[in-house]
């Protein structure tokens, strides 16, 4: 296996055990995994850059390790640099710029900060925690059809094509996905791209002044012209394993014991990469 498949796997492994609030603790207090995200993100593969954003975004989530991920070394630099560098796809500088800015501004302003996990605690099921960055929104999609690992796939697929689509994360039980994309994209192409399928027909879902929820059909007719996003590469294909749950959401990857093993492994490749 080549050095550049490895590392794919090794950031998609973390991406998925930094989904986990469970596991966000101890990969930030690993001596190896977060310095090895910072690498990550110099990686000449856009594909191993971008898995690496998400990664720290999802540690970002979790404010006790903010002060930590702001002070490691490399990490402030090598997120300017992505948003800097001219060949970054759009929605990578995107998701490095609003980690910067969320990042740059931990430990101040403790009570924005605690209103901010408050409104985030009524909305846990969203992928990112506020909007930090105002060129950016999430989008709650309730999909009919999304049923198994084959349909998400197709989904997958139909949003990667997007342009404006900056990542996403699905609730299997409750046939949902959430999906954070640029503010310029307009929620109806999210509906096209979708329903593109054939098999699978998407619904946005709304908050109301009461706090409930409200499923709104896309109008008939509303479909609008989908532009593909050519920057970012084909994603490699992820492997289902055939003992996890359908159910469940993809947030939730496996025990933190079984993380905490595979955490190791990232651990001990990180170190055999980048240490001497």
């Amino acid at each position: 296996m080549s050095a550049e498949v490895d590392a794919l796997t090794v950031v998609n492994q973390l991406r998925d055990l930094a989904a986990d609030p469970l596991n966000r603790r101890a990969i930030v207090e690993d001596q190896g995994c977060l310095p090895g995200l910072i690498l990550f993100l110099d990686h000449p593969n856009p594909q191993v850059v971008y898995s690496a954003l998400l990664a720290v975004r999802y540690l970002a989530e979790c404010r006790a390790n903010r002060e930590k991920m702001k002070g490691e070394l490399g990490m402030m630099l090598s997120l300017q640099n992505v948003v800097q560098k001219s060949t970054s796809p759009g929605e990578t500088k995107l998701l490095a710029s609003e980690i910067y800015e969320i990042l740059q501004a931990a430990g101040k302003d403790e009570a924005a900060q605690a209103e901010a996990d408050a409104a985030s605690c009524r909305r846990k099921a969203q992928f990112f925690l506020g909007s930090n960055n105002k060129r950016a929104k999430t989008v709650v999609l309730h999909i009919d059809g999304l049923d198994d690992s084959t349909r998400r796939s197709l989904c997958e697929e139909a949003l990667l094509k997007l342009r404006g689509v900056i990542s996403f994360t699905f609730q299997m039980a409750v046939k949902r996905c959430v999906v954070r994309i640029r503010s310029d994209l307009k929620a109806e192409a999210l509906g096209t791209a979708i329903n593109s399928t054939k098999v699978m027909k998407a619904q946005q879902v709304v908050k109301t002044e009461d706090g409930g929820e409200l499923i709104l059909p896309f109008q008939e007719g509303s479909e609008v012209l989908v532009e593909e996003n050519t920057d970012i590469p084909d994603y490699l294909p992820e492997e289902e394993s055939p003992s996890e749950e359908q159910d469940k959401a993809v947030t939730r990857v496996g025990s933190i014991t079984d993380g905490m093993g595979w955490l190791n492994t990232a651990a001990n490749f990180l170190t055999r990469s980048f240490y001497w």
